[in-house]
């Protein structure tokens, strides 16, 4: 089940390796595993030292758009600790698409989704009518939170996914490193000051419960994760993998601003119009709102971004009305190869 590690609590937690376990373990970028610790620093009022930029911009969004209010707000309480294992299902790949994880929220197991629910309870209390209603009629009402849980992706995290996903491919490609170099002890060693690694065990500290190979099922799923705080987050729900989530390296620089770029050298190759646009695109922005930042018509704003759609430089995010454009991976590559 998932939980935060915290300082004090004193269960030490033993995950006994086999040859087999050691072959089943894996890394994968999970958009769902962003959802609750994401969602949970938006409903902080204190300012967060790394993601307050990212803060001030997603706020009034989800405020427009009622979620502070909505499915989230109830399965996701904010004082930290349980949120139901539904909610993060086993991701299937190195790195699945967000509507394939609602998918597996969808077809959550109505068993499931009660079990979840009555834990919820016991951790922070009865349950509010809204959640009694999905716990009496999961099968139909899990649809609207893969819905809500849409909304949240679009409004707070797809904009600036291709920045969070760079981060958390780095992290992977320099664990795997460690992994090739040294072994997959040494990698497990390394991951967290909770862990250690030894005698074919992995041994982990200040647990709220304790962990073993009969409770968490084979092998062992590493997430990497923008969002969680400084401690670790668990799944065990056999028969699929043990899941951690841990903070990846080089969260710090995440919403750092970019090196201004030399804007006539790219103009010279995709315009002045195009060029201000991706630069503009530091910040995801509606068409309206880069008009009025560049002074270009509304329609010329339209044109151009679709150019830079169509080239993969720009993606666009949909939510209701509002669409928030935002730089690819490879608009920021072409960005940095271009700066001072």
């Amino acid at each position: 089940m998932p939980e935060s590690i915290e300082e004090g609590a004193g269960v030490l937690a033993q995950l006994a390796f086999s040859t087999s376990d050691l072959a089943r373990v894996r890394f994968a970028v999970s958009p769902m595993w962003e959802v609750a610790p994401s969602f949970r620093l938006l409903r902080s009022a204190a300012a967060h030292p790394v993601h307050r930029p990212w803060a001030d911009q997603v706020r009034p969004r989800l405020a427009a758009a009622g979620l502070e209010r909505g499915w989230l707000r109830e399965l996701i309480p904010p004082a930290g600790g349980y949120v139901p294992d539904f909610l993060n299902p086993a991701p299937g790949g190195p790195a699945p698409a967000p509507a394939a994880e609602r998918d597996a929220i969808r077809a959550s197991p109505a068993g499931r989704v009660r079990r979840d629910l009555d834990h919820l309870a016991r951790h922070h209390g009865m349950l509010g009518p809204r959640l009694r209603a999905l716990h009496n009629d999961p099968q139909n009402l899990l649809a609207k939170v893969a819905e809500e849980l849409e909304t949240y992706w679009e409004l707070a995290l797809a904009p600036y996914w291709a920045r969070i996903r760079a981060v958390l491919d780095a992290d992977i490609g320099y664990r795997a490193r460690l992994a090739a170099e040294h072994g997959t002890g040494h990698l497990l060693n390394d991951l967290h000051t909770s862990m250690s690694w030894d005698d074919n065990a992995l041994r982990m500290t200040r647990r709220k419960q304790p962990l073993t190979r009969t409770t968490a099922g084979t092998g062992l799923l590493l997430i990497p994760s923008a969002f969680t705080g400084p401690g670790l987050r668990t799944r065990t729900t056999p028969p699929d993998p043990p899941q951690l989530a841990y903070r990846a390296r080089g969260i710090g620089t995440l919403w750092q601003p970019r090196p201004a770029p030399r804007a006539g050298t790219l103009s010279a190759v995709l315009g002045r119009s195009r060029t201000l646009l991706l630069t503009e695109l530091e910040i995801p922005a509606s068409t309206t709102q880069l008009a009025h930042r560049t002074g270009l018509s509304p329609a010329g704003v339209s044109q151009n971004l679709t150019a830079l759609r169509n080239a993969g430089l720009v993606s666009a995010h949909r939510t209701g009305r509002c669409v928030l454009y935002a730089r690819t991976t490879a608009a920021d590559t072409l960005l940095q190869s271009a700066g001072v």
